[in-house]
């Protein structure tokens, strides 16, 4: 496990990145894709104040895969939620590439 928080960066990013990056390997989905499904009427409304809260319900976390399984994830917190997603999937992207490599 890695973190790292930039000069000036909200303190509370460290723990947002955190939970992205739980919640990703919780649900094995990318954080990303619960923004929908989770709006006011939607049918996951209210998944974000499960699990003592630790749901984050927006873009920048990313499970990592080996195969079909999920053996990480990577949550990036402290900028633009946009920006926060292209950091998580370069890192993703590297993280692939690593594997894809060993396994060859």
């Amino acid at each position: 496990m890695a973190v790292h928080r930039m000069d000036d960066a909200w303190l509370a990013s460290v723990d947002i990145s955190q939970n992205k990056a739980w919640t990703a390997v919780a649900l094995k989905t990318e954080t990303k894709a619960l923004e929908e499904p989770t709006v006011p009427n939607a049918e996951l409304y209210g998944l974000n104040t499960t699990n003592n809260g630790r749901i984050v319900v927006f873009g920048g976390g990313i499970p990592l895969k080996n195969g079909d399984k999920v053996i990480g994830a990577i949550g990036v917190s402290g900028s633009s939620v946009d920006d926060d997603v292209m950091v998580a999937q370069a890192g993703a992207h590297a993280f692939e590439e690593l594997v894809t490599s060993q396994n060859t």
